[in-house]
């Protein structure tokens, strides 16, 4: 009996070792579980670059305030992937067709990423009346000869609202004498840093105290610059193939009014879709032209849409 009882209490003893054992190891599995999560997934603070510059005028890193603002802009959006990758694919598409005319004009070509902060490439519309991939707003367009109504409004085309801008900056460049400050014109006016400027008594943007928009404006271009233009260095994988790609289009004149443009698209054997997608410009599914003023309608060439099932 004596032996029965010890070896009960034996076999007892030698359960609770295991049991001890197994929740040990699971414990460890769960923590490993939970280090090899950790790992698949890192988050790094950024290396701030040794130099960054807008239109070769630099940025002052060495100033902490300054440094600081830089770090933000560039960890807002490196880490804003999808917005990222977004941003890389739509550069591949409309970069071709700003690039020209920013050299044409003789502004830098880093202002390319002043529409990419403006608008992320797109014909977008803000609560203040601004329009399209530069967005100007209704005024400034009529200034520099846009047509803006109903019917037409030509801030959404892509070509014609790069010269404006380019006009406008221009300008700016000529009365602040600095890119950086004519670039933050585009976003404030003239007439709003011209007053900042004297309010402050100093000459640079980098020293104005100004409101939240404005005083991060050319820390965000300057980041987009940088990531855009070193994709792997701040974690940025793709291919060519994964980029959108400009469909090429040729131009039919018209100088009448168009009384129904679906009609129109499918002599060109496109639907009306299609057409607004190359013509954004065209804000109605007709075309007044009382004038008979002469327009260029953007048509895709032939084999890049099919519109039969």
């Amino acid at each position: 009996m004596k032996l029965i009882k010890k070896g009960l209490i034996l076999v007892g003893l030698l359960s609770l070792t295991l049991l001890f054992v197994f929740a040990k190891q699971d414990a460890n599995t769960d923590t490993n579980f939970e280090k090899q999560l950790i790992n698949d997934y890192n988050v790094y603070a950024l290396q701030m670059p040794i130099n960054l510059d807008f239109a070769g005028e630099p940025v002052p890193l060495n100033n902490p305030d300054i440094y600081e603002r830089m770090d933000r802009e560039l960890l807002v959006n490196t880490y804003w992937q999808s917005n990222g990758l977004l941003m890389f694919k739509r550069a591949k598409k409309y970069f071709p067709v700003i690039e020209p005319i920013l050299a044409k004009h003789g502004v830098p070509d880093d202002f390319k990423y002043l529409a990419v902060i403006e608008s992320g490439l797109t014909n977008a519309v803000s609560p203040a009346g601004a329009r399209g991939v530069w967005q100007i707003m209704p005024a400034t367009a009529r200034e520099y000869g846009l047509e803006v109504n109903d019917n037409v409004d030509e801030r959404y085309h892509l070509e014609m609202a790069t010269e404006v801008a380019c006009e406008y900056l221009k300008k700016s460049k000529e009365k602040f004498g600095s890119w950086t400050l004519a670039a933050a014109a585009y976003n404030a006016g003239m007439a709003g840093i011209s007053r900042r400027l004297e309010e402050q008594n100093v000459t640079d943007y980098y020293d104005l105290l100004l409101n939240e928009e404005t005083g991060r404006y050319m820390f965000r271009i300057v980041a987009l610059k940088e990531i855009l233009s070193n994709p792997t260095r701040y974690g940025f994988n793709f291919r060519d193939k994964d980029l959108y790609k400009p469909v090429p289009t040729y131009q039919v004149a018209v100088d009448t009014a168009v009384t129904d443009f679906t009609a129109f698209s499918e002599t060109f054997n496109i639907n009306y879709k299609i057409l607004k997608i190359h013509n954004p410009w065209l804000r109605e599914p007709f075309l007044n032209n009382k004038s008979r003023k002469l327009y260029q309608i953007a048509i895709p060439e032939a084999g890049y849409y099919d519109t039969k099932p």
